[in-house]
């Protein structure tokens, strides 16, 4: 079963996570998403967050993980369309104050 859906356009890399986000598939979608990240060196990722509805603190690691990697190569990251469980998660986090959260925005 497909868990991302990943869309490279315009230096624009969406991250689409499809189900939620746990310990079980948390690292097979950061190994994808890095081996994307550092062969395409976006300018910025856009991490869709639409399709999931749980998330535990292996989906936190995974975001900043991300985070730390554009940062490397220059990117900025945003976080969009994220369930209001998972936004909650997000602002617990202080996810806000180091990268945008866009809710219902389109890119």
């Amino acid at each position: 079963m497909e868990k991302t859906r990943f869309i490279y356009e315009d230096a624009t890399l969406t991250v689409k996570i499809l189900g939620d986000i746990d310990h079980h598939n948390a690292r097979a979608v950061r190994e994808e998403a890095d081996k994307i990240i550092l062969g395409r060196k976006p300018r910025l990722i856009l991490l869709d967050l639409s399709a999931v509805e749980f998330m535990d603190s292996s989906g936190l690691g995974l975001i900043l993980g991300r985070y730390n990697l554009a940062e490397e190569i220059g990117a900025e990251v945003k976080i969009i369309k994220p369930a209001p469980s998972v936004l909650r998660i997000l602002e617990l986090a202080g996810i806000e104050r180091i990268m945008k959260i866009e809710e219902g925005a389109k890119k």
